[in-house]
Formats: C-alpha cells, sequence, structure tokens
C-alpha cells in the first residue's frame, strides 16, 4: 500500500508504517495515583474555598459569645449548628472538690452559652455558685473548679492534672436526652439576605464535603483525636431533636431566671 504526495508522486512507504504500534503510557503505582487524585481534589478545594470566601465579602460575618436567645432582633438559619449528642469533650468542668461546695467557679468567658448551660446544669441541682472570669488559661490547674473550652479544654485534657472532669454534653444529655446546641447562624431580622442563607448553607455543605480531607491534614493535636472530635463528638445540622434542644434550654434559663428569653424563629 502506497502514499500519494500532493504532486501526485507515488512515495514508497516504510514496511514498519503498516502496522504502526501503539505506544502504552507509563503504568502509574497507586501511591502515585492517590497523590495525584489528593492534589487535585486539593486544587478544587481551595478554588471553591475561595469562591465562598468572596461570595461572603459583600457581608457582615462574625462571632459572637452567645446565643442570641435573649435578643428578638435575629433569626436562625434553620439546618445548620455546632452540636452534640453527648460527650462534647471540650466543654466541661474540672473540679476537685464535690460540686456541692463549690462557691466560686471560674470560667472562659469565650462562650457564655457554655457558662449559662453550666448554671443550667448546676441550678437543676439547687447549686448556685459565683462565677468569675478565669484571669489566664495558665492559671486553670490552680482552681479548684473550672469551666473551660475548645483548644483550652483539649489542651488541660491532655496535660497532668488532679481534677475530675464533668463534660456538659453528657451532663445535657443526661438530664434531657436532647442534643445540646453550642451555635447556630444568627442573621438580623428585616435585612434582605436570600442570598447569604444559601451562601452559608453552601458553605456548611463544602465543610461536610471536605471534613475527612481537614481531618486528614490538620496538623492539630493527633489524627485519632482530630476523627473523634470532628467526626463524632460533635455535629453540624440543626433538625427536629436540636431544635428541641434548644427550646428546653430556653425553658430552663427562663425557669432559673437566668436572663429574658425569646422564641426563636428559624429561615431557610
Amino acid at each position: 500500500m502506497n502514499k500519494e504526495s500532493h504532486a501526485g508522486f507515488q512515495l514508497p512507504v516504510d514496511p514498519a508504517d503498516e502496522n504502526p504500534k501503539l505506544r502504552m503510557a507509563p503504568t502509574e503505582s497507586p501511591d502515585v495515583i492517590a497523590r495525584r487524585i489528593e492534589r487535585e481534589q486539593r486544587s478544587s478545594a481551595r478554588q471553591r474555598a475561595y469562591g465562598l470566601e468572596q461570595s461572603l465579602a459583600p457581608f457582615r460575618v462574625g462571632s459572637v459569645k452567645a446565643l442570641p436567645v435573649l435578643n428578638d432582633r435575629y433569626d436562625v438559619l434553620d439546618g445548620i449548628a455546632v452540636a452534640s449528642l453527648g460527650e462534647v469533650l471540650s466543654v466541661f468542668l474540672a473540679y476537685r472538690h464535690p460540686l456541692e461546695e463549690a462557691k466560686v467557679i471560674f470560667c472562659d468567658a469565650a462562650s457564655l452559652t457554655s457558662v449559662k448551660l453550666l448554671q443550667v446544669l448546676l441550678a437543676e441541682r439547687g447549686l448556685r455558685p459565683e462565677f468569675k472570669p478565669l484571669e489566664s488559661y495558665a492559671a486553670a490547674q490552680e482552681k479548684d473548679f473550672v469551666l473551660l473550652i475548645g483548644d483550652a479544654a483539649l489542651d488541660f485534657l491532655r496535660a497532668p492534672h488532679d481534677h475530675e472532669i464533668w463534660d456538659l454534653g453528657t451532663g445535657w444529655f443526661e438530664l434531657t436526652n436532647l442534643p445540646f446546641v453550642y451555635a447556630v447562624w444568627a442573621l438580623r431580622r428585616g435585612v434582605e439576605n436570600a442570598a447569604l442563607r444559601r451562601q452559608l448553607r453552601d458553605a456548611r455543605d463544602f465543610g461536610l464535603d471536605t471534613l475527612e480531607s481537614i481531618i486528614r491534614n490538620r496538623r492539630d493535636y493527633d489524627l485519632q483525636l482530630r476523627q473523634d472530635y470532628l467526626g463524632w463528638h460533635i455535629h453540624y445540622h440543626l433538625g427536629e431533636d436540636e431544635k428541641r434542644g434548644i427550646e428546653h434550654f430556653l425553658m430552663l434559663l427562663e425557669k432559673h431566671g437566668l436572663g429574658p428569653v425569646s422564641s426563636l424563629h428559624y429561615v431557610r
């Protein structure tokens, strides 16, 4: 079989060209494939995170120390929360003496919600100690009664100490058989925020989609703790049980005179 040139001449054909052989791409090992896929996923996640960050830029989004249950100017975004059903691990009272002997409890004021939760749990036992701000995390070891949250709580658990630990998520579940909600998205009522609500839901979905990657790639603490804490102790949905937990919390706040409360309004 011959090939013709554009000028009409016939050119001889190398017999080797009659049956050209396919060249196989070098075989990639499973490790190489896994690393390549992970790089692609990280790149995609970074692009998605950047897009979410830019979409939130026009709005004022921040963190406050307490749920807005004492303020009737806010709505709660339905479906999204930080909550626990039982042990939360990072919110607890560390104590050296029986709770009945507590006169003063030093507390981390970074979360007034946790302070209110402890006040409710103690009030249900007929206890009303005084609460004072903890002057520094380094001073926590010296206190007979101290409320800690977040990283400071996890650091305390992992360090040598002679305190008993009362996990407040466990305490709440034993009292109510309900989840406790530590954080929600609160939206100022009367402000057009349909786009913001959609973007916050997208941010939640992005976090859940990449949760395994976050757990695997972060360097805070050890892998087992990250898996247990982020994947088990806390969850991120606000369903009917969580709403019942909030309503019960509001009822107990009012029962024990721990501040005026308002009914919550949820928006999608």
